[in-house]
């Protein structure tokens, strides 16, 4: 291909590019906004704007990387070192430029819109949304979930209740059993106390009836033989 006709399939990819992006930008602008009341319109709204991003996105990367080898053709080529000539590639190498950054803000912009959709959204993406569940039934099951987690926590309170209630009861009986364990300690010093007084009054006695028995006995002797 000729310069000239390298030149002319710029203009033409040039002029489908501007239009794509005219198409892209209100995607852009329209991309989350609620177009219908119901929760089925706004799903098929979002599907449908899913589709038309998807299929033009593809488009424009498509022709921006066709636009992008005919450039690098038009520098390559013969075309002599005329300042005309010179201007006409910057030009064309500014529009390539220009489109290129348009082409990715947009597409930056719609998935910014895309991912905030589906964050506040709360799943309208997913299979239950597109089951044909409303907004309302949505607030439904997250009451019934609260609903449910209300129940288990107070569950989990009730069993530590119990919980501590046996713990009280297990300490009062160990109480118990360490009072029981202090008395008898308390007692045993009594009896030994009792034991001594008693091998005490014994060994007493035992003096006192040696002593009488030893008298008796010096008496018998005495008299006997004297």
């Amino acid at each position: 291909m000729s310069f000239e006709d390298l030149r002319k399939r710029a203009r033409q990819l040039e002029s489908e590019i501007d239009v794509k992006l005219v198409s892209f930008s209100k995607i852009a602008a329209s991309y989350g906004t609620n177009v219908a009341s119901s929760s089925n319109s706004e799903t098929m709204a979002l599907l449908s704007g899913d589709q038309m991003y998807e299929t033009i996105a593809v488009e424009l990367e498509q022709l921006l990387t066709a636009l992008t080898d005919i450039n690098e053709r038009m520098n390559s080529c013969p075309h002599g070192s005329s300042v005309a000539t010179i201007h006409t590639l910057q030009r064309h190498r500014d529009i390539l430029q220009d489109y290129t950054h348009e082409f990715q803000r947009t597409n930056n912009a719609i998935k910014s819109r895309r991912e905030r959709e589906q964050l506040l959204g709360n799943g309208r993406n997913n299979g239950k949304s597109l089951a044909g569940l409303s907004r309302r039934d949505l607030y439904l099951k997250e009451s019934e979930h609260l609903i449910s987690s209300e129940g288990m926590i107070d569950e989990q309170i009730t069993i530590a209740v119990e919980t501590r209630d046996h713990l009280k009861s297990q300490r009062e009986a160990f109480k118990m059993i360490q009072t029981k364990v202090n008395d008898l300690s308390n007692r045993f010093p009594l009896v030994n106390t009792l034991m001594t007084k008693i091998n005490i009054r014994k060994r007493r006695d035992s003096l006192i009836l040696g002593s009488v028995i030893g008298i008796c006995l010096t008496f018998m002797l005495w008299w006997m033989f004297f």
